[in-house]
This record gives structure tokens, C-alpha cells and sequence, in this order.
């Protein structure tokens, strides 16, 4: 009887998820058809559908097919992965209000992007494939420095320490990189500022080339290790007890997660709160069950960015909020929402 009754729950859960992935599915195709009528330029629906088969003017196709699909593109990629990336770490290192924005690994990223641009004459000549790799070297070295200094023995790492220690390496870094902008050149602190204001800069087929790999390589990996994170989840002493290889599997899946967030912030600046809000929401709405709740919360942070991305592109026009902005209004509040409930 006890074991029908567990099978009756965790049928209705699975099914309950796939409800709501398609729900988020189809929520986030109706935001990628708006997004590519949203700018300056108004394209009717039927010159949008006429220009998507080809029959469009040259001025619609250079409109749709080099500006904006690229960039929505870029949304939907960046917004997946920073959720993702946020969910592991807070798998990891148990913290519910982990996030690679607020704990300073997407300032690291920054720091060498902005490191890499300073060499070139101008922003646009740095390599584009190159930024990825110089973010990940940037945001490993700052994820093994708050661990480090967040680390305990016999006691491991504890939520506040972590969060503490991320803030302060963050706000480190971002000194740093103030100092740095004021030895830019004009058309250079120009880009920065805009950069670290969270625009999605690049705006171009080759930025999602050099994003798409990995997105695709992560991402993958990350949902493959699902039952491992729920291992994990029991906590340090429990997951050992079943046989888990915990530091390992843990350092694994950091990597993971610090790859996908620095090569979005390579490509988007510094867009925070995605990788808190998306997990919160999605374990609210499936439960913490890994291979349900990492699905769910790429597509949640995929419609986030795309969202507020065509947000930021509608309500200024001609003018531009960046996208970062626009997501810091709605993922500041609910931060403090949650810190004051984790106080609680």
C-alpha cells in the first residue's frame, strides 16, 4: 500500500513537471516571436513570417537575420546557462542564495575580459573565440579563492561565510576594474561601462558561435550528473555513506558551472540574479528533484533574459536599458526577500 501510494506521487510530480516544462516551452517561443518584432524598426507579422521563408526586402533581412536573431539567440543561450550555473552552486555548496553574479564569479570573468580588451586598439579587434577562455580562466581562479578562504576543516564551507566571502572578493574585483577603466581610452571606457552594465554586446553570429560550445557541452553534462546532484544534496556524510565520490564529483561540477557562467558574461556582461531567481523558482514549481528542476530552471532563466532583454529594447525606444539592468530591478528585491527569509 505505502509503495503504491509513493509511485501515485512521484507519477503526479513527473507528470506535474512535464506540464510545466511545456508551459515554459511554449511561453518561451511566444517571447522569441516578440522579440524579433521589438526595436527601432517595427516589422509587421506578415513582412516577420515573409522574411523567416526568405521572402523579404534586404532591409528586413539585415534587420532580422544580422541584428536581431543573433541577439535573441544570445538571450535564450546566456539565460539557460546562468540558471544552470546557479543551481549547481547552490547543489554544491549548499546555499541557497549562491548565485556566480553575487558571489563575485562573474566579476573574475569580467576582470579578464576587461584584461584582454586593454591590449587590442579598439574593443571590437579582441578575439571573440578568445573571451570565453580568458572569462573561465578569470572565474576559476576566483571560485577557488572564495572557496579557499570560505573553507573550514571539520567544518567545510558554511552558507554565510560563503555568501560574505563572495561579497567581499566581489567587491575587490570591481575595484579593480574601476581602476583599470580610468586608463582606457575614451571609446574603450565606453564599452566597458556599457559591458558591465550588462548589455548584451555582441550581437553577431560569431558571439554565438564562440558561446554555442559551450552551452552545449555544459549544459549536457551538468543534467547527465542530475542523480549525482541528488546524492549531493543529502548532504556530505550521506553521499559518501551511498558511495559517492563527493570532493570529486563536487569539483566536477563546479567546473561545469563556473564554464557557463564566464562564457556568458564574456558575451553578455554582467547580468546578475538570473542564476538565483531561475533555480528558486524552479524548485517552487517541480521541487528539488535534479532531473526535473535543471530543465526547468534553464528554460525559467532563458525566459528571463529574453524577457528582459525585449523589455529593455521596447520601453526607451530609440534608446537601449541594458538587459542587466532591467533583470536587477526584478532579482534585487527578490534576493532581499530571500535573505531576510534565510535570517528568519
Amino acid at each position: 500500500m505505502a509503495r503504491t501510494v509513493i509511485q501515485d506521487y512521484h507519477t503526479r510530480r513527473r507528470k506535474r513537471g512535464l506540464t510545466i516544462l511545456s508551459i515554459l516551452s511554449v511561453l518561451v517561443v511566444l517571447m522569441f516571436i516578440l522579440s524579433m518584432n521589438t526595436g527601432y524598426i517595427r516589422l509587421a507579422p506578415m513582412e516577420l513570417l515573409n522574411t523567416l521563408f526568405g521572402k523579404g526586402t534586404d532591409k528586413q533581412e539585415l534587420i532580422l537575420f544580422q541584428f536581431r536573431l543573433p541577439r535573441i539567440v544570445i538571450s535564450l543561450l546566456i539565460g539557460a546557462a546562468l540558471a544552470v550555473s546557479g543551481a549547481v552552486m547552490q547543489g554544491v555548496f549548499r546555499n541557497d542564495l549562491a548565485d556566480p553574479g553575487i558571489l563575485g564569479i562573474n566579476a573574475g570573468a569580467g576582470l579578464m575580459v576587461m584584461l584582454l580588451i586593454s591590449f587590442y586598439p579598439t574593443a571590437s579587434a579582441a578575439p571573440v573565440y578568445v573571451m570565453p577562455l580568458m572569462a573561465f580562466f578569470g572565474a576559476a581562479l576566483t571560485a577557488a579563492l572564495i572557496y579557499a578562504l570560505s573553507y573550514k576543516r571539520h567544518e567545510g564551507i558554511k552558507p554565510v561565510s560563503l555568501l560574505l566571502t563572495g561579497v567581499a572578493v566581489a567587491a575587490g574585483i570591481s575595484a579593480a576594474m574601476i581602476v583599470l577603466t580610468l586608463r582606457l581610452d575614451p571609446e574603450k571606457y565606453q564599452f566597458v561601462a556599457t559591458w558591465l552594465a550588462g548589455s548584451i554586446w555582441g550581437t553577431s553570429w560569431k558571439f554565438v558561435l564562440s558561446l554555442l560550445p559551450w552551452v552545449v557541452i555544459l549544459l549536457p553534462y551538468v543534467i547527465y550528473k542530475a542523480r549525482v546532484m541528488n546524492v549531493l544534496n543529502l548532504g556530505e556524510q550521506t553521499a559518501i555513506g551511498l558511495g559517492a565520490a563527493v570532493q570529486k564529483e563536487q569539483f566536477r561540477l563546479l567546473g561545469a558551472a563556473v564554464g557557463l557562467a564566464a562564457a556568458s558574461v564574456a558575451v553578455s556582461g554582467g547580468i546578475g540574479f538570473v542564476g538565483l531567481i531561475g533555480p528558486h523558482l524552479a524548485r517552487r514549481l517541480v521541487g528539488p528533484k535534479a532531473q526535473l528542476m535543471l530543465p526547468v530552471s534553464a528554460l525559467l532563466g532563458a525566459l528571463l533574459v529574453i524577457t528582459a532583454d525585449t523589455i529593455g529594447r521596447r520601453i526607451m525606444q530609440p534608446a537601449e536599458i541594458p538587459t542587466g539592468i532591467v533583470v536587477a530591478v526584478i532579482g534585487a528585491p527578490y534576493f532581499l526577500y530571500l535573505l531576510a527569509r534565510t535570517k528568519a
